[in-house]
Formats: C-alpha cells, structure tokens, sequence
C-alpha cells in the first residue's frame, strides 16, 4: 500500500476517454457513492478522473422494499430498483452540486424503455450545469418493461435502440459509454453492436445476477429474490469480460473504444488487472461502502505499481497482457 513516506512518482497517469481528457483514471461506479456528497467528506471527489453519478430516470422512483441488500462470501448482492429522485430533481440539485465544485461528472443514465433513455440525456445535456459532464453512461443492463422485462443489455436488438435514440440526443464531444451486463452468451457480440450503435466506449462489467438463501427461514434473503452481486467476487468475470472485448477490438472484430473496467476492485493491484486485460480507467464501486476514500487510495497504488514496473505511462500499460499472452 503507498503510505505518505513514498516518493511522488513521475507517471503520466492521464486517460484519453473517447475525446475527453481526464487526469487519472479513477472513477467511482454508479449506486455506490451516491451523488457525491456523503463521499466529498473524505476525499475531494473533483479529484477523481471522473464522478459517475447514481442511475438516474425520467422520473422518481422509490425503489424495492426491504430487505434488498444482503451480505455474501467475497461480495453483496443489492436489488435497490433504480431508487432516485428523477432526472429534473438529479439537475437542479446534485449536478447543480457536482458543477459547483469542479468535478468532472460521468452522468448514468436508465430508462425503462429506449424513448425514457434518450430523454433523459436530453435534460441532462441540455441543463444549465451541462458543462460539468464528461460523459454520459448508458446504463442498459436494467430492465426493458416493453419487452417482458429483458434487460436491455441482454438483447442486441434492444441495446442498438437505445444506444441510437441515445445518440440522436447527445451533442458532438461528449461521450457515450455503454455498460454491459456479464449475464449474457457472448459479450463481444453486445459491445460490438452498441458501438455500431454511437457508443464511443464501454463499461464493463455491471453486477450479475445471484440469490442468497436465508437458511433459517429457508426463504431468499432479499424481497425481489435475486439480486445484483458484486464485490470481490465477480472481479474474474470483469477481468474475463475486459480481456475478450479488448482482444476482439486488437484482432479488428469490432470497433476499438476505450474500456472503463468495473467489478470487484479493492486495491491497486485489482486495477492493474484489469488495465493489463485492456481497461483504460477504472470504476470502485463496492470498496467505497467500507472504505470511502477507496477510489484515491487505488488510484495511488495504482500509480505506484505502474512506477515501479518501469512505466512513464499508464496508457503504455493498457492492454499489454495480450502483447505478453503466449499461448
């Protein structure tokens, strides 16, 4: 762990997100810090490469009952629902907030059908307080009601809708990102179809899908039954997720964009994994809940890591295992 005796290093730790420059690569993950306040108590959040927001919806939603969390080996499984005060409320305050003190917002965004999506980018990117956000990220790994229910991100066809409506409403510079479910057969094939879609780069992965059964009243822990589960757990399947995409985007299957790798991070160490497997920023997300300044911290191992391997840049260490990957 890099603790304040280390020497400050000299490594260009800079991110080019499709177009927009950030300073680091860390970012929080959307739902784990809520929209900044209760964080900015322990670190400077402007710091960060990038704040991602909560998902935010057209309108407020009050989310599941409870129990909707439940704690499990190496991770925890949430089935919130989306709980949030709409897009006009999410404005007027939390990105009035986010603008006020410099940070560099990552807004993401959820709908229930493809149409609610593009309006809610259109409130964000039309607001007063647009010049705070870095990118927009599509969350499309939430359900689709007009379509019994599939998650977006399930369906190519689904994803390529929302991603085109999307696009039709986000202005020329600023980027989209997609955020892919693990929950599918073969996640190349998603990512290569929303970034035929307007996608200028991906998020990956969100949480999938798991129960927990509580054994002494041998019911589910959680009132929906099954749950999102990330933590420590699913980093695995991040880093596999990262490692087939970027190898698809290297063997020119599909278009090349940059990754943003989320799921499971705790320390610097589990970034490097996945900056290695071909992510060029990093999300902490379930760290942050035990450990507020988790997003610094990693960004600092992190940096030392790079350092100490021999790197002037993290962008020279994007992808690399597949260079150094002899089968």
């Amino acid at each position: 762990m890099t603790t304040g005796a280390t020497p400050p290093s000299t490594v260009d730790m800079s991110v080019d997100l499709a177009g927009v420059r950030l300073p680091n690569p860390m970012m929080t993950a959307s739902g784990c810090a809520a929209n900044g306040r209760e964080m900015h108590r322990f670190i400077d959040v402007a710091q960060l490469g990038a704040f991602v927001t909560k998902s935010v919806k057209a309108q407020p939603v009050s989310g599941r009952g409870t129990p909707r969390m439940a704690e499990t080996p190496s991770g925890m499984l949430n089935s919130i629902g989306l709980q949030g005060p709409g897009v006009q409320a999410f404005v007027d305050e939390d990105l009035a907030w986010l603008h006020s003190i410099g940070a560099r917002v990552v807004v993401s965004i959820a709908g229930n059908t493809a149409s609610e999506f593009a309006g809610v980018a259109r409130a964000v990117v039309r607001s007063r307080y647009a010049s705070a956000v870095a990118a927009i990220e599509v969350n499309i790994s939430c359900p689709n009601v007009a379509n019994r229910g599939l998650v977006f991100a399930c369906d190519p066809a689904s994803s390529h809708k929302v991603m085109t409506l999307v696009r039709e409403e986000v202005p020329r510079g600023l980027p989209m990102l997609a955020k892919l479910s693990p929950d599918v057969t073969d996640i190349v094939e998603i990512a290569d179809t929303v970034l035929k879609a307007g996608a200028h780069g991906l998020t990956m992965i969100n949480t999938t899908l798991g129960v927990a059964i509580d054994v002494d009243r041998l019911r589910p822990h959680l009132i929906a039954a099954t749950g999102g589960l990330s933590g420590p757990a699913i980093r695995p399947m991040a880093v596999r997720a990262v490692w087939q995409v970027a190898g698809a985007m290297r063997a020119g299957r599909i278009k090349t964009a940059p990754i943003v790798g989320v799921g499971g991070v705790r320390s610097g160490r589990d970034a490097l994994e996945l900056v290695a497997a071909g992510a060029s920023a990093i999300q902490v997300g379930t760290a942050a809940f035990n450990d507020p300044t988790a997003p610094e911290r990693v960004g600092r191992e992190l940096e030392q890591l790079v350092a100490e391997r021999g790197f002037d840049r993290l962008a020279d260490v994007v992808g690399i295992a597949h260079e150094r990957f002899m089968p």
